[in-house]
């Protein structure tokens, strides 16, 4: 499948966020790691507030990233096009994710003129053992 080359290198999405989002702590944000035709990394850093009673980390911060990772990689392949939301997000948690900084790995399936659709897998361990996936979809904005 060939995938269209990103508009935004790793740092231009980084900076697009900051931007974006001027309040947001700067030692607790995500940070994109890596982007790629079709696919970006990005990893956020461990931090106590992240665990749910039973020392995993919790569902809605996985989602959250999850949907952080898509808009990231929707960024930068459309660029400066803020007004990107979600419009669906199906999640299936795999298994519960031990305590450390979390990995996202988005994949563009689908980049059209008004949706993009996105693979996404996190873990903490490896990447080879995922504690969750999502299905996002974006509405891009005309």
């Amino acid at each position: 499948m060939s995938h269209p080359e990103p508009k935004l290198d790793a740092d231009g999405v980084n900076a697009l966020l900051r931007r974006a989002f001027p309040g947001a702590d700067q030692a607790r944000t995500v940070q994109i790691t890596e982007v790629a035709p079709g696919r970006l990394h990005m990893v956020a850093p461990y931090r106590e507030g992240l665990l749910r009673p039973g020392g995993v980390i919790a569902g809605p911060t996985l989602m959250g990233l999850a949907d952080n990772a898509a808009y990231a990689l929707v960024l930068a392949h459309i660029g400066d096009q803020l007004m990107a939301v979600t419009s669906q997000l199906n999640m299936s948690f795999l298994r519960g994710a031990q305590p450390g900084d979390i990995h996202a790995e988005a994949q563009m399936l689908r980049l059209g003129r008004r949706l993009a659709v996105m693979d996404v897998r996190l873990w903490t361990e490896s990447a080879d053992r995922l504690a969750a996936q999502a299905n996002v979809t974006y509405a891009i904005p005309a």
